[in-house]
C-alpha cells in the first residue's frame, strides 16, 4: 500500500509550489542540507492543508523543522500543532484523531492551514524578500479558496503577510491578540499571538486565549 504523501493531501494542488521550489537562495541550500541530513524527511515546501471548501483560513509562518518540514503537513508533529489540532477538533473544524502523521485520518472541516513561507527558513526566521517570493503561492492559495471569508494569523510575521496578501496596509493593520481588520471585499483578519512551545510556556498565550480566537472566528461566520 502506497503511504500518503504531503501533496496528496493538498485541497489546492494548482497552487502548490514543485518540490524542488528554485525561488529563494539560501532557503534552497537549507533544504538540501536537510536532505543531506535527513533524508527520510519531507524536506520541501508543505503544502496547503484542509478542505478545499473552507471559510476559515489559518496562517501560519512557516514550517519548523522537526514539524511539518519533517512531516511534510503544516503543525504536524511538533508543539505548537498539539494545541492547534485540539483546538480544531474542539470546535467542530476537524474530524478524527491527531495523531502527529500525515497518516493519521485527521480531515478539516470548513477551515484550511497556509503558511506565508512554504520552506523551512534557518533559524525559523525568513527574511523579508523570501516572505515577499512566496507571497505569490499564498496568494495563489487564497485566490483558489473563494469561500474563505475569516482568516486567522498566527504571529506577527504570518498577520503582515496576510494584510498584504488582502490588499491591508501593514502599517495601519493592528496586530494583537483578538484584533480584527477588514479587508477590501470584507474578508475578516484576526490575529492571534503564535501557538509555539514558547509562547506557552512563557505564559504568552495558553488555551482559553487560544480558543477564544476561533470562538470569535465562528461568530464571524454566522454573525447574528
Amino acid at each position: 500500500m502506497t503511504a500518503i504523501q504531503p501533496a496528496d493531501l493538498s485541497p489546492i494542488p494548482e497552487a502548490e509550489a514543485p518540490r524542488d521550489c528554485p525561488l529563494c537562495p539560501r532557503l534552497v541550500a537549507f533544504r538540501l542540507d536537510c536532505r543531506a541530513e535527513h533524508p527520510e524527511w519531507w524536506n520541501g515546501p508543505v503544502p496547503a492543508f484542509g478542505d478545499a471548501d473552507a471559510w476559515l483560513a489559518i496562517v501560519g509562518l512557516a514550517p519548523g523543522k522537526h514539524g511539518a518540514n519533517r512531516t511534510g503537513r503544516p503543525f504536524t508533529g511538533d508543539y505548537a500543532g498539539e494545541l492547534l489540532y485540539s483546538t480544531l477538533l474542539k470546535f467542530g473544524l476537524a474530524t478524527g484523531e491527531y495523531r502527529a502523521s500525515p497518516g493519521d485520518g485527521l480531515q478539516l472541516a470548513g477551515a484550511v492551514i497556509l503558511n506565508a513561507v512554504k520552506c523551512l527558513p534557518p533559524a525559523n526566521k525568513p527574511e523579508p524578500s523570501e516572505i515577499k517570493t512566496c507571497r505569490n503561492y499564498f496568494e495563489a492559495a487564497l485566490a483558489n479558496l473563494p469561500k474563505v471569508r475569516v482568516l486567522v494569523a498566527l504571529g506577527q510575521i504570518a498577520h503582515v503577510a496576510a494584510a498584504r496578501a488582502l490588499g491591508l496596509p501593514p502599517s495601519s493593520t493592528r496586530f494583537g491578540h483578538g484584533a480584527e481588520n477588514i479587508a477590501p471585499g470584507g474578508r475578516i483578519l484576526l490575529s492571534s499571538y503564535h501557538c509555539s512551545r514558547y509562547n506557552q510556556n512563557t505564559g504568552r498565550l495558553d488555551a482559553t486565549m487560544f480558543e477564544s480566537v476561533f470562538e470569535r472566528a465562528l461568530e464571524l461566520r454566522c454573525p447574528r
